[in-house]
């Protein structure tokens, strides 16, 4: 059946801010969806509160409501857009089902002739009401674990009582495995039985009797209104059960399960997405199979939607999952619809995985004091990478080196643990560096039986794991000068970067790379084509890899690179890596926008990323996708590859800044501001030198290279005192000390952690008013995008400040010296590009906090505020292309814009909520006023200092 030709124009539900549990992965789908209803001529309206994603751009929809997502801001749309004919709710995950039923509940869609499609509405309710869908595993005759359903403290003890120890508790209806947990006492059941009840949004709680230690794997299949049904990926998690699915390390394909227990899983899931309901589009099920030689298999749960997986999948196997499953939804079958890689092949034909891949998840414990960082059944990351190898080693050693948290990959560069006792206890307790635990637990010759039995870890992984360790071992017996090719070359094959090379033999990471050139120890690439190499693809997706050298029928030795370059001009665009609290998506969106900024500018454009969420690693973003590490060794094989006519650095936060220093080294030209300007503004005693001498005022300052010199410059200064580090994002270190003990701590610790920084002590403006300015410059011309005024006092990060565009306090005597100082520190660091400087007010005089000559969290905010594409006109200076002075600025200022911080604290109940330098929330909501007297500001203005903590 062709598509349903009376659906001409269809609303798009997002997801909102960025929460740990929903973060990014479906504004990849929903942007993903819109795209592909509008290439079939469909009108695409999206309601979404998020500013910080592209989703919400121009780009993306025909029409965007920056909007909360509630029932009122459905009927407004739906009021002012009456042509709308069907709402698709499966694209933002559990939030857009949630809205989607309670307007389906109050009338809404029937009201306005508007047809729910993509999901089946009963299909929801049967997944979500666990009692329910138990009743219907029973009739369908799929196994699930002993489970019963609680709707009141007592009924939960009897069943407690029926049961015995462990059990897990699961809330109906939330998210992220928000409120699940195991329970082993009588005493934590009744905490968390009380805790899920009320986490629960209709007060009702599944116990189960818990599946300790047993595999856990995912399936994500897709269907169409004709009942067919593929399965695009199998996933296998590491982890066993106990572990949220988000909080695993998670292998595709599947590793360790049996071809048999496999095609009893697959009918399995197809019958469960047959039995929920008739919907087309995509889903989830997931499945836990005894850790023994039965490979008892039940299932746990099934997602009639696109779920954070379908992202995983999406990337894994280059099948657009978000982008067929809306063509499904609009009555599309599977066998009519090409594949867009192949473009030969149809979308009815299931993905073929001839390499491997390993997501891990990132953490960001040490933003919340005093967590408890042990993983379980609530999901705790706030993003997660990617790694694509020939074999699952090479693939989790690339993963690891992704993550950003200070190693060089999985073991390999000194930073392992040594106590066996230490190693032992946090086997126990999974926590975010579990990996790295059990590469350091062989290494210290913990046997992998008790591995094993501690961490019920498949030994399949564990041997895996081990293979490393020994070649680790067999390395270091050995020079770099008298080191075999063949082992060199196995360290390259299994995934190990030129650095841990070089820790294993000594020598710099430079002299590792210079050897296995000369050795002819080669990077090449290939392409993710969905079907292993059966059929020549058409869409340039590549991951990098090293092979032995085969030989053709005519004797010429060779290995096989499939990423050919062209002769056109390029522009490599370095993508952010990993989402955290910090860098999250807003850096992704400015990302995506330079790439189509350089495409317009005439440019062959090539990303480089690792985040599998986003927007800019899908693969028809950029002309070329290296789906990499933005880890320096393999930036500079694929620069070697291509020869660009530069790198951006500026869009891609923090990630792509470190950088710079390597790549303006080695003479690769930086697109945009330079390295010199770039590394000036990122060292904080040298920038207040450069303030200083442009007579522009900052708080009293000085700079320490240790702990020795601090109480000397504190009495210079004087308490309070702001600390902070330099190269650092997201506040990361900052703190406000207001005695010597206080000071000494934290610059000692500071000095532990990121050792060689250069620490700023300012003395701390108590009661300031911040403010913030970001704007665009040729190092010639300004112009301000937009200057901000926070609503909490100086001393919150600005990223967990609510914050105001245009600002709503500040007088004229004082916007003009933001302007002034802006013009003169843009033009003073030789800017060319973006630039955001922030602000102390104290006095109606302007002191400067920091600046950085970049692309900041709020430009997608301002962009959004303004409904001008900035990034775009930023990335065209930056290129050369266009002077600040050829655009035709004209942004839409009508009242004010305010930007709200989000938080995930609800994932951490022990946590110290308050609020300081260093940035605690994961997203952000945009939300317009007309009057200072709306509700909403004035609440947020009688609370601006309920969190702040010195």
């Amino acid at each position: 059946m062709p598509k349903d030709n009376s659906i001409k124009s269809v609303l798009i539900i997002g997801s909102g801010p960025i929460v740990i549990g929903q973060a990014c992965e479906f504004d990849y789908a929903g942007s993903q969806a819109s795209r592909s209803l509008r290439d079939e001529g469909i009108e695409v309206t999206l309601i979404n509160s998020n500013p910080a994603t592209i989703m919400t751009d121009k780009v993306v929809a025909d029409n965007v409501y920056l909007l909360p997502l509630e029932v009122e801001s459905i009927e407004k749309i739906l009021a002012e857009h009456p042509q709308i004919d069907a709402v698709l709710p499966t694209m933002g995950g559990q939030t857009a089902l949630n809205l989607c039923i309670e307007a389906d509940k109050s009338g809404v869609w029937e009201e306005n002739n508007v047809r729910i499609i993509g999901v089946d509405i009963d299909a929801i309710n049967i997944t979500e009401d666990r009692e329910e869908f138990k009743e219907l595993m029973g009739k369908i005759g799929v196994p699930m674990a002993p489970q019963k359903t609680a709707t009141s403290y007592l009924k939960g003890k009897e069943i407690a009582q029926e049961f015995g120890f462990p059990l897990c508790i699961r809330p109906s209806f939330t998210l992220g495995g928000s409120g699940a947990t195991f329970v082993f006492t009588k005493e934590e059941f009744e905490t968390s039985l009380s805790r899920g009840l009320e986490a629960s949004p209709i007060h009702e709680v599944m116990i189960d009797k818990a599946l300790l230690g047993w595999k856990e794997y995912e399936l994500e299949l897709l269907r169409d209104a004709n009942d067919n049904v593929i399965i695009i990926c199998s996933i296998e998690n590491m982890d066993p059960m106990g572990i949220h699915t988000g909080d695993s390390i998670t292998v595709a394909p599947a590793m360790t399960l049996s071809d048999t227990t496999f095609q009893k899983m697959r009918d399995m899931a197809i019958h469960m997405m047959r039995s929920i309901g008739t919907f087309a589009g995509g889903c989830n099920v997931q499945f836990a199979v005894s850790d023994d030689e039965k490979e008892d298999i039940v299932a746990i749960e099934i997602n009639p939607r696109v779920s954070r997986s379908s992202a995983l999948a999406s990337k894994a196997t280059g099948y657009p999952i978000a982008k067929i499953a809306a063509k499904l939804a609009i009555g599309y079958h599977l066998d009519e619809l090409m594949n867009q890689i192949t473009k030969t092949t149809t979308a009815y034909f299931e993905p073929t995985l001839d390499y491997v891949i390993v997501k891990i998840p990132r953490w960001n414990f040490d933003k919340f004091e005093g967590a408890d960082r042990r993983l379980g059944l609530q999901m705790k990351s706030v993003g997660e990478v990617m790694g694509i190898g020939r074999s699952f080693q090479e693939a989790l050693s690339k993963a690891a080196q992704s993550l950003e948290i200070k190693r060089n990959g999985l073991g390999a560069d000194g930073k392992g643990y040594t106590d066996q006792d230490d190693v032992l206890e946090m086997l126990e307790k999974a926590s975010w560096n579990r990996v790295f635990v059990i590469y350091d637990a062989i290494q210290l010759g913990i046997p992998l039986r008790k591995i094993q039995e501690i961490t019920r870890i498949d030994m399949w992984f564990l041997k895996q794991i081990e293979e490393l360790v020994r070649l680790q071992e067999e390395i270091e017996k050995y020079t770099l000068d008298d080191l075999p090719r063949e082992l060199l070359m196995d360290a390259k094959i299994k995934g190990f970067a030129d650095r841990q090379i070089a820790h294993m033999t000594r020598k710099l990471e430079s002299e590792v790379h210079d050897k296995r050139i000369e050795m002819g120890i080669n990077r090449v690439w290939k392409i993710v084509d969905t079907c292993a190499a059966e059929f020549p693809a058409q869409t340039p997706y590549y991951y990098s890899t090293f092979e032995n050298e085969t030989q053709d029928e005519n004797g010429k030795v060779y290995t096989e690179n499939e990423a050919i370059a062209s002769d056109k001009p390029k522009i490599i665009v370095l993508g952010s890596g990993p989402n955290r609290i910090g860098q999250g998506i807003e850096f992704d969106y400015c990302c995506v926008h330079g790439v189509l900024a350089a495409k317009e500018c005439g440019y062959e454009t090539i990303m480089i990323n690792c985040n599998p969420e986003t927007v800019s690693t899908d693969f028809d973003t950029a002309d070329r996708l290296y789906f990499e590490p933005v880890f320096w060794e393999h930036i500079y094989d694929i620069i070697l590859n291509e020869k660009p006519e530069g790198v951006i650095v500026q869009l891609g936060g923090q990630t792509a800044l470190k950088l710079a220093e390597k790549l303006d080294r080695f003479g690769i030209p930086i697109i945009g501001t330079d390295y010199q300007s770039l590394d000036l503004a990122e060292d904080r005693g040298r920038f207040s030198e450069l303030l200083k001498a442009n007579d522009i005022p900052y708080p009293r300052f000085g700079v320490i290279t240790n702990a020795d010199e601090a109480r000397t410059l504190a009495e210079e200064l004087g308490f309070p005192i702001l600390v902070r580090p330099s190269y650092v994002l997201g506040g990361q270190g900052m703190k406000i000390v207001i005695n010597h003990e206080e000071l000494e701590h934290h610059v000692v610790n500071l000095f532990k952690s990121i050792p060689g920084n250069r620490v700023l002590l300012d003395h701390y403006l108590d009661g300031a008013i911040e403010a913030e300015a970001d704007a665009i410059c040729d190092g010639e011309n300004v112009y301000i995008i937009g200057i901000m005024e926070h609503i909490e006092p100086c001393g919150v990060h600005s990223g967990d400040s609510n914050a105001t565009l245009p600002p709503f306090n500040l007088g004229d005597l004082v916007m003009q010296q933001i302007e002034d100082h802006t013009v003169k520190i843009a033009k003073a660091l030789k800017t060319v590009g973006l630039i955001n400087i922030q602000f102390a007010v104290k006095d109606d005089k302007v002191f400067i906090i920091e600046a950085n000559p970049r692309a900041s969290r709020t430009v997608p905010f301002i962009a959004k505020a303004y409904d001008e594409p900035y990034v775009n006109y930023a990335t065209k200076v930056m290129l050369g292309k266009n002077k600040v002075t050829d655009f035709d600025f004209n942004p839409k200022r009508k009242g004010w814009a305010i930007k709200q911080p989000v938080f995930s604290f609800n994932k951490f109940p022990n946590v110290n909520k308050n609020l300081g330098p260093e940035m605690k929330s994961t997203g952000e909501a945009i939300y317009f006023i007309d009057s200072l007297r709306d509700p909403v500001f004035k609440k947020i203005y009688s609370e601006r200092n309920l969190y702040l903590s010195k």
